[in-house]
């Protein structure tokens, strides 16, 4: 973002000139010209302006399918129409001395959580077999607390070269706060991602978290990047925010080069400080994934926590803009089984983009069964007062024996 803040920009009548935004996504060209211009510039790798950026998540006249398809397409470009599939394993939880408000895990949660230590060697590499097997692309190791020592980092550097040795997975390790030394062990066992969030932005941080700061948070970035590990960020929308605020962690992603972006949906866990704010509709995700598309035109974006429970029917929509979402729930919360998400996936037209050993085998699996999924799940496909009542073999039921029933099937 400029130097200028979007709030300051906002207030500015001379942020009105020509020069501060692209004529081409002046709100004076007609709708249709206003959305193509959006995408061809993320074609081109060029931000929207921050006064077009406002106008994608809070604009009245805003027609929701013209700017998924605006996101789409440097979604479609730099991944076709592959999708992602990421598997979570919450490898330590609570235990944290951390008091982000969002979180079930922090100091001062009252949540009902089950808090364990680390989990056994054998434990997690089992666990990323299972993932390796359901067909994900990405194995990725949560420790909750502050920061791992440095011991604790090499055990994870061994955990990372021994799964990398024996499945062809990719694994991504988020474990708090780290520097230069927990980076390089990382990178010398051969991680392909570190996580760490900025959630929100710089502005509001002190509303979410006070035991560390948000350029604690941009330093372990920092250190990924210069230890040669792709990082992986991404923030949480619905925790009071406004606008102004995912603005500005989308720029700031696109500042520091992020490949990777996750856009968590904030999950109302009871017991945490920081609950919904009302905010989330299944159009405002929508809205703030594509913003994040345009504005990160080549990254990997991420439906993350949340998915279910805030887009709801509107799931596929998501996958315009995004290229790439977790299966099998989050870190302290369910969420779809994979098969029901793979099913979402390929229904809307989309691809799934597993590691190479298990994705053949998990579409073959797929072609070769019924598609038809009942409503309302379960096994029992007739009504309750339709379906027959079990009766011997060879006798027919009244209501075939009797006359003939009004209405269709």
């Amino acid at each position: 973002m400029s130097e200028q803040s979007v709030s300051e920009q906002l207030s500015d009548p001379s942020s009105n000139s020509p020069k501060s935004r692209s004529p081409k996504t002046s709100s004076t060209k007609g709708s249709h010209e206003r959305y193509e211009a959006l995408a061809q510039d993320a074609l081109r790798n060029v931000a929207p302006s921050e006064k077009d950026a406002l106008w994608v998540l809070d604009g009245p006249d805003v027609e929701l399918l013209p700017l998924l398809d605006a996101a789409y397409q440097p979604r479609r470009r730099a991944f076709g129409r592959k999708v992602m599939v990421h598997v979570l394993n919450n490898v330590q939880n609570g235990l944290c001395p951390e008091d982000c408000g969002y979180c079930s895990q922090n100091k001062d949660s009252d949540s009902a959580i089950r808090k364990y230590a680390m989990k056994s060697d054998e434990a997690i590499l089992a666990e990323a077999e299972s993932a390796a097997k359901s067909g994900a692309s990405r194995y990725c190791m949560v420790l909750s607390g502050r920061g791992p020592t440095v011991d604790r980092t090499k055990r994870i550097a061994g955990l990372v070269r021994e799964i990398k040795s024996r499945w062809p997975i990719e694994v991504c390790v988020s474990a708090g706060l780290m520097g230069d030394v927990h980076a390089q062990i990382l990178a010398e066992a051969g991680l392909d991602r570190m996580n760490h969030n900025l959630n929100t932005s710089e502005r509001r941080y002190d509303a979410i978290t006070s035991t560390h700061t948000y350029a604690d948070r941009v330093a372990t970035l920092e250190a990924a990047k210069r230890n040669g590990i792709e990082s992986c960020s991404g923030m949480i929308v619905g925790m009071g925010e406004e606008s102004v605020d995912i603005l500005e962690v989308a720029f700031k992603l696109r500042e520091l080069e992020v490949p990777s972006i996750p856009v968590n949906f904030l999950i109302p866990i009871s017991g945490n400080r920081v609950r919904d704010d009302g905010s989330l509709t299944p159009e405002r995700c929508l809205r703030a994934l594509c913003l994040m598309r345009l504005i990160n035109p080549n990254a990997e974006i991420r439906i993350a926590g949340g998915r279910e429970g805030h887009l709801r029917s509107m799931q596929s929509l998501a996958l315009y803009p995004a290229n790439s979402l977790f299966v099998e729930g989050y870190l302290t919360t369910r969420g779809d089984p994979v098969e029901e998400t793979y099913s979402m996936i390929r229904d809307a037209g989309f691809e799934i983009e597993g590691n190479d050993a298990y994705a053949a085998e998990s579409e073959a699996a797929a072609k070769g069964a019924s598609q038809f999924q009942i409503p309302g799940g379960g096994d029992e496909l007739l009504k309750p007062e339709i379906a027959a009542a079990e009766r011997a073999p060879g006798t027919r039921s009244k209501q075939t024996s009797g006359a003939a029933t009004t209405g269709g099937a």
